[in-house]
């Protein structure tokens, strides 16, 4: 009976010292190629007397030439490479959170999750400004608090409102680029909504409010010119289209955010804004451990880009976002999870590439950018992905708690979590105590992370036991 691939694989690979052994894999017309850690753990004369093998050529480096014909060393290349793989966990994980972010990006590609990414790319090219003024008005608070350089507060003040009093029109040239008009027509459309004039007019009855809307309304209506822009431009000829094609995409989008979209995007503003407050004085806990414990699920899935219109309404709003801290605590469970696993396998030297990867992503997650932990360690591990979501929840429900008793935390930017985020802390009891909040939030998160982690995170089989990303057969000879 001739031995299959596959026995030829097991049985080269056990006189090599095992999988682990194995650093690289390769073939060319009818030798397979390998390269070993350790050459004293390889049986040579052992390797010669397998079945199929016709000559071993091997090298000081550590490297050999398993001659097995120009008909067989394909096939068993393959076997050997899947063995390789399932022997080696480190491997294994990286491989599988590769297959994880693919078939994510895979799942993410429907039309929902489109149209958010896309709405997502209206507002993330703002961040940057909304950092920078967000950081300006912490700073020109101090200084008016504390009386120190009583001259400079009002410019700082005047420097971090300006782009808050305009950010109306910024969305609307985003919208209008973003989804096949003119940036510019979009940019006029919206400007509208801030523009102190719209006193003058009366809807429904009442009369307007510069910004009533807000962003919502600038959203609405540069979008609405975006449609009306692309309509024009296939039915006026032309000779008229650098006329007609402008002055009707402000006119008709224009009148209607007057007389419609500035109100009812006021409605919705008005509401979020009332939500929540609402929320966190009611049940601010319960909404805290909701939104801290979902908000990496929701992150993979490509639904935490709804938020960030609701975060823009409530900056406009109120100066500050009372959700994003919430959420910033997955951040912080994800971290508490990893220096979890990190402690649990510090020893086995089959991870020392998880381990690296873990000591190289530690410090972005400390700073909020938790994907590289995300997909190169917890999810595909898969029981730490959800105790460091039970992190996360215990974190925002610390955070949520305080603001039941009136202790609201808030950022006047979105973007940054982590540490990073305390340079844009505000709320209404001073810098000092939501500083103190949100400290103690982080804290939580890392210890409960952790300890969920380090006792319920792992098989008792052994400490990695992550699903195969390959289907490679587990084999001992």
């Amino acid at each position: 009976m001739h031995p299959t691939s596959y026995d030829t694989a097991a049985a080269i690979l056990a006189r090599l010292g095992g999988p682990a052994n194995v650093t690289t894999v390769a073939h060319c017309l009818t030798r397979l190629r390998l390269r070993v850690t350790d050459p004293a753990a390889v049986d040579e004369e052992g390797l010669r007397a397998v079945p199929g093998v016709l000559g071993v050529v091997s090298a000081d480096d550590g490297s050999y030439q398993i001659v097995l014909g120009p008909a067989v060393v394909a096939a068993v290349t393959a076997e050997v490479e899947e063995l390789v793989a399932a022997g080696n966990p480190a491997d294994r994980l990286a491989a599988r959170g590769a297959e994880l972010r693919e078939q994510l990006r895979r799942r993410n590609a429907t039309p929902l999750k489109a149209a958010l990414r896309r709405l997502a790319d209206v507002f993330v090219p703002l961040i940057p400004a909304l950092i920078g003024c967000g950081i300006l008005a912490g700073l020109g608070g101090l200084l008016a608090n504390t009386g120190l350089l009583p001259g400079l507060a009002p410019a700082l003040t005047a420097l971090s409102s300006a782009f808050m009093a305009l950010i109306a029109v910024f969305v609307g040239h985003n919208t209008a680029k973003e989804f096949g008009g003119t940036p510019v027509l979009g940019g006029a459309v919206a400007a509208v909504v801030v523009y102190p004039g719209v006193a003058k007019v009366t809807a429904f009855g009442v009369h307007l409010a510069p910004g009533q809307g807000g962003v919502l309304g600038a959203l609405a209506a540069a979008l609405l010119a975006t449609r009306v822009e692309r309509w024009c431009r296939g039915r006026v000829p032309g000779a008229l289209d650098v006329l007609v094609t402008p002055a009707v995409t402000v006119l008709v989008p224009g009148l209607v955010t007057l007389y419609g979209l500035m109100y009812a995007a006021g409605v919705v503003s008005s509401a979020i804004g009332t939500g929540a407050d609402r929320l966190l004085a009611t049940t601010g806990a319960v909404a805290g451990l909701v939104l801290g414990g979902l908000f990496l699920p929701l992150v993979m899935l490509g639904l935490h880009q709804a938020l960030i219109p609701i975060h823009t309404t409530l900056i406009q709003q109120q100066g500050y976002t009372v959700l994003l801290p919430l959420l910033a605590m997955a951040g912080a469970g994800q971290v508490g999870a990893a220096l979890a696993v990190y402690a649990r396998v510090r020893h086995d030297t089959s991870l020392r590439s998880l381990l690296t990867t873990i000591r190289s992503a530690l410090p972005a997650g400390l700073l909020g950018v938790g994907e590289p932990l995300i997909y190169g360690v917890s999810l595909p591990l898969g029981r730490p992905f959800l105790t460091a979501c039970a992190g996360g929840a215990a974190g925002g429900a610390f955070v949520g708690f305080f603001a039941m008793l009136g202790d609201r935390v808030g950022a006047t930017a979105i973007g940054p979590s982590g540490w990073a985020l305390f340079p844009l802390l505000a709320g209404n009891r001073g810098l000092l105590p939501t500083a103190a909040i949100y400290g103690g939030g982080l804290l939580t998160g890392y210890a409960v992370g952790f300890l969920a982690t380090y006792l319920f995170g792992f098989d008792r089989g052994g400490p990695v036991q992550p699903a195969s990303a390959t289907g490679a057969r587990q084999t001992s000879v």
